[in-house]
């Protein structure tokens, strides 16, 4: 017991000289380059860099040089979705390299403006789904509750641009309460997943007063914030957030880190906060063409966020929102990369590929398929390395569970609660 306990101590100060080390490295090139008049102090301030967000093809050009296809996704967008990054995340950019992935994901190209057939202005058909305004009921036992509008970073691959544009305007406290009431007389709803928009980018006091509302319902077990801030503004996630947000457990973040270049000291120092507090910490990315359309950059990518203990949970197919083809990729790229980092990593490294289905289908999982023959009592599989292997079949195939009356009690299976029907 006495090992052990040293064992952590050590663990806990090799953590503290490492987030020490942390806050004393210096400045990036590109925070060097780009904000050299802001003091460490301001740099840390998340609101100090929301004020500083580059919002405009003008600003934008005092820091990075355009390409002309860059300069006509600015001004061909700008009526369509907001600009806007970060000063932290711009310093993420290469500003001498065009295909840089947090460039990609944050500059506009003139491809951007343009809509291809078969793209939806609502891909995942939320509105379909939405009793009152901040609610989307799509699935049996759990809803998206939309916190808010904006973000810190406007993704350029953004499948909810209708409303993170500003296009419906602000989500205002009584269409909150009206979505917490959503929520009590449902009883059906176990799990609700908090996004927007960046709900972390609500004040500390606005998010505990929605989260105290959701926790309020007694059916509610589950409580999920969708977040980039980890990516894009980690400076905002501080004590006062994690220790706040710990006292709704379980609660869990799902971020979005869409390569390793995203994944910075800050980055890290955020996630070990979070997880350091007991909240587990999830990742899902979207493959893009291009960004990270290599198994080289999603194994990478994957392998990173298990280092900072974030779990990969899912790749994402890119959704056929309005102006993305160009970053869309086929749907066969994305089995491939499964197919090279199933057994050539740990499995804790591969994420589940899902594809929300166009219209509001849900989503289905892709991976390579392993089966080379089905016989009467024997399958042949092949491996990660191509070789044939039998698995034989039991002969007995009685998959009934004698215990399940005894354990949940004799109740019929197909007592499932029905989705609202809306017009």
């Amino acid at each position: 017991m006495l090992a052990l306990a040293r064992g952590r101590l050590r663990a806990i100060v090799l953590d503290r000289r490492l987030r020490a080390k942390h806050l004393a490295r210096p400045m990036s090139s590109g925070r060097k380059q780009f904000f050299p008049n802001a003091t460490d102090a301001e740099w840390r301030d998340w609101r100090w860099q929301l004020r500083h967000g580059v919002r405009s093809l003008a600003e934008l050009e005092r820091y990075i040089r355009l390409t002309d296809d860059e300069r006509r996704g600015c001004a061909e967008t700008s009526g369509i979705f907001r600009l806007g990054i970060s000063p932290y995340y711009l310093s993420l950019i290469d500003p001498d390299h065009p295909y840089c992935p947090v460039r990609m994901q944050s500059i506009p190209v003139a491809e951007e403006a343009h809509t291809h057939p078969g793209e939806l202005r609502d891909p995942l058909g939320e509105d379909r789904h939405r009793p009152v305004r901040a609610i989307v009921h799509k699935y049996p036992d759990r809803v998206l509750l939309l916190a808010v509008d904006h973000c810190s970073v406007y993704c350029r691959h953004c499948t909810r641009r209708r409303i993170t544009s500003g296009e419906e305007g602000g989500i205002s406290r009584e269409e909150l309460q009206e979505a917490i009431a959503y929520l009590r007389g449902h009883p059906e709803v176990r799990d609700v997943l908090v996004s927007g928009g960046d709900p972390l980018l609500l004040s500390t006091a606005r998010l505990l007063e929605l989260l105290e509302g959701i926790r309020r319902v007694p059916h509610v077990e589950i409580v999920r914030i969708g977040t980039r801030i980890p990516v894009c503004l980690p400076m905002r996630v501080d004590d006062e957030l994690a220790r706040a947000l710990r006292t709704f457990a379980p609660l869990f973040v799902v971020t979005h880190f869409n390569h390793a270049k995203e994944i910075t000291p800050e980055a890290r120092e955020a996630c070990a906060r979070l997880v350091d507090h007991g909240i587990p910490v999830e990742n899902q990315a979207v493959l893009m063409r291009r960004v990270n359309s290599s198994a080289r950059a999603i194994k990478d990518l994957m392998q990173k966020c298990l280092t900072m203990r974030v779990r990969p949970y899912y790749l994402h197919q890119m959704d056929v929102a309005e102006g993305l083809e160009h970053l869309r990729t086929p749907l066969s790229r994305g089995v491939e990369i499964l197919r090279e980092l199933r057994g050539w990593t740990s499995g804790l490294a591969v994420p589940h590929l899902a594809v929300d289905l166009p219209g509001g289908g849900g989503k289905v999982t892709m991976q390579p398929d392993y089966v080379l023959e089905k016989r009467a009592r024997e399958t042949v599989f092949r491996n990660y390395r191509g070789e044939r292997f039998s698995y034989p079949e039991p002969r007995e195939t009685d998959c009934n569970v004698p215990y399940d009356e005894v354990f949940y009690g004799a109740r019929q299976e197909d007592r499932r609660p029905r989705l609202p029907v809306l017009p």
